[in-house]
């Protein structure tokens, strides 16, 4: 019995300074590599809120974020997408996505469906080089009802007295 748990213990012993051996012979990745493959592109935006107020039910519903590349690498915007189908982003396009060299002023437009009556708060997701998390860009409003046409409602006339019964 004292055999066995000697050799369990021995066994056991082996196999942590294997382990220990498979760690130290991992080579760590050197600063001066990591730093290598990092870019420093940047992007400054004038503002990440664009707030349409109150509009008028089909009015224009475009706007636009100005926004400026900073950095010393060009600045690429891979992707923006809408929170969803009435929130319609565009941007310069070449291949899929657009290069903009450090310096230079670009912009982001946005197009809201202004068929949608009430308040409204949608997104704007960016993909870019400049940092591995989104960007938001965010829209606001509220778009008023129409006002209601009174010649396509029937009207009806209260001239005269209620028939009696006999």
């Amino acid at each position: 019995m004292k055999k066995n748990i000697l050799s369990l213990i021995l066994l056991s012993f082996c196999f942590v300074l294997n382990a220990q051996n498979a760690v130290n012979n991992v080579k760590p990745v050197s600063v001066e590599k990591a730093q290598e493959n990092t870019v420093d592109a940047g992007i400054e935006f004038e503002s990440k809120v664009v707030d349409y107020g109150v509009i008028e039910h089909n009015s224009d519903g475009q706007r636009e974020f100005k926004f400026k590349s900073s950095g010393s690498d060009p600045l690429i915007i891979k992707s923006a997408k809408g929170s969803c189908g009435c929130t319609v982003p565009t941007w310069r396009k070449a291949d899929g996505s657009a290069t903009w060299q450090p310096g230079e002023d670009g912009s982001i437009g946005v197009k809201y469906a202004t068929n949608r009556i009430g308040k409204f708060t949608k997104t704007i997701t960016l993909s870019t080089n400049a940092d591995k998390r989104p960007v938001i860009l965010t829209i606001k409003g509220e778009v008023k009802a129409p006002a209601k046409d009174e010649g396509a409602m029937p009207v009806k006339k209260n001239d005269g007295s209620p028939l009696e019964r006999k």
